[in-house]
């Protein structure tokens, strides 16, 4: 797809220096731009790039100077950084603007769905199905019964979504993960032997809600799992049943939530985090990459370490750890002396 300079500056509100019919068709690094890309500049570090770049146009700052010849055209803007990514949104709808229903794929007849759908082959919409306006749900996804689906949403190829799950508008769920199934719930039996306990409740994904590649998220045993509006989920993280994940909460990959865990609005959670089940994590907690969390959490405090405790603490802690030996070398010394 193809567009010329003056029809992006028209979208990124900015001004041309150069010839405002080169076209671009493609998005690039601007130390890897080629002929008929587009690239962007925001941070000095990459300024000598400017100079020998092969990109066609490239997206600068509105008080940019340049100090030598340049090859290219340049869109100017009051912020290139928050212009490019404004693009890459544009970029990314433009792509998904697909619409109709290929086959083979299957609809039940009980199933509703609303204008502009888009339904990729070999997917599945089960009994009493409610979808809203300009959904797109590519190949090889699974939609059980009783599933309702807001507006502007995206499901990427692999999706599972299990019956009686609610989700708002404008999520998106990345490829390969599951919406809704069962929580890990069994009751101990005398013999050592374990009885499945029925999970019964269901999941319910609020608006503007981000979730990652074959992230799981399981039905609750009794009411629902809730993912709150604006929270973001990345890849390979598992929520178990009746957690609930507060809104524009964050979280990075690999984080595992055992059930019955409570994280609150705007909080940061690292990487191969650990959380206990039946647990609350308050607002606006950081919680550091390979943490263990255990206990509850206050409104604020930023935790590292497992059994996680104060990120400063910690820090400290380390230092000391670190030298142990040394200074067991030298308490020895002491000792003897």
């Amino acid at each position: 797809m193809k567009f010329n300079i003056k029809q992006i500056a028209e979208i990124l509100e900015g001004a041309i220096d150069g010839d405002p019919n080169i076209e671009v068709s493609k998005l690039s690094k601007i130390e890897e731009g080629e002929e008929g890309s587009l690239s962007f500049l925001s941070n000095d570090k990459y300024t000598p790039y400017i100079y020998k770049t092969k990109a066609s146009a490239v997206i600068v700052n509105k008080d940019f100077v340049a100090e030598q010849a340049i090859n290219c055209a340049l869109i100017r803007v009051e912020d290139a950084y928050l212009a490019f990514t404004k693009l890459l949104e544009f970029y990314q709808m433009t792509k998904m603007n697909k619409q109709g229903i290929e086959q083979p794929s299957f609809i039940h007849e009980t199933a509703s769905y609303g204008d502009d759908l888009f339904l990729a082959a070999f997917s599945y919409i089960g009994e009493n199905v409610k979808i809203g306006n300009n959904v797109k749900i590519f190949s090889n996804v699974n939609i059980a019964d009783n599933v309702t689906i807001g507006d502007n949403c995206i499901l990427q190829s692999g999706v599972h979504i299990m019956s009686d799950t609610v989700i708002g508008n404008h999520v998106v769920i990345n490829s390969g993960s599951v919406i809704g199934a069962d929580g890990f719930g069994y009751a101990p039996n005398k013999d050592g032997s374990y009885t499945k306990i029925p999970q019964t409740g269901n999941v319910i994904i609020e608006d503007n809600v981000n979730i990652g590649a074959l992230t799981t998220i399981d039905k609750a045993t009794l009411g629902s799992t809730i993912i709150k509006k604006g929270a973001k989920l990345d890849n390979q993280i598992q929520v178990a049943h009746n957690v609930e994940i507060g809104e524009h909460t964050v979280i990075a990959a690999q984080t595992g939530i055992a059930g019955s865990a409570k994280i609150g609005k705007y909080c940061r959670i690292g990487g191969q985090v650990g959380i206990a089940g039946h647990i609350e994590i308050e607002d606006n907690v950081g919680v550091q990459a390979q943490s263990g969390i255990g206990r509850k959490l206050k409104s604020g405090s930023i935790v590292q370490g497992s059994p996680a405790f104060d990120f400063g603490d910690w820090n400290r802690s380390y230092v000391l750890f670190k030298n142990l030996r040394k200074i067991e070398s030298r308490i020895t010394d002491l000792e003897k002396n």
